[in-house]
């Protein structure tokens, strides 16, 4: 599976994922794009697109997308806010469907 990280995510998030190919917009070289020129290039060449952008869902036509929307909320972008949702992270990524969003909350957010 092709994964793509936004980036708005910790680029050590890739450490859930090691198991896929995983590559961050600034790998890809295109920091600083609009997203939605970003969705059009990610759906090019990946699967899967990770994000902690909470409104992306609703600027995008989902439906129309090849490639499926992972959400985390986090409280901070420090790694030790992702790493107790690894687990869960990479289920999400193997499992969210072209079109498809799946959010994932950090325990620090749950009530």
């Amino acid at each position: 599976m092709r994964v793509l990280l936004d980036e708005c995510v910790n680029p050590r998030v890739k450490n859930a994922l090691a198991s896929h190919e995983v590559r961050t917009v600034i790998e890809m070289g295109w920091g600083g794009i609009t997203n939605g020129k970003l969705m059009a290039l990610a759906q090019q060449r990946f699967d899967v697109f990770v994000t902690v952008d909470q409104n992306l869902e609703y600027q995008q036509n989902l439906t129309k997308l090849t490639l499926g929307l992972v959400v985390i909320a986090v409280p901070d972008n420090n790694i030790k806010y992702y790493r107790p949702i690894f687990a869960e992270l990479l289920n999400a990524a193997e499992s969210v469907r072209a079109g498809q969003v799946i959010h994932i909350v950090s325990p620090e957010l749950q009530s």
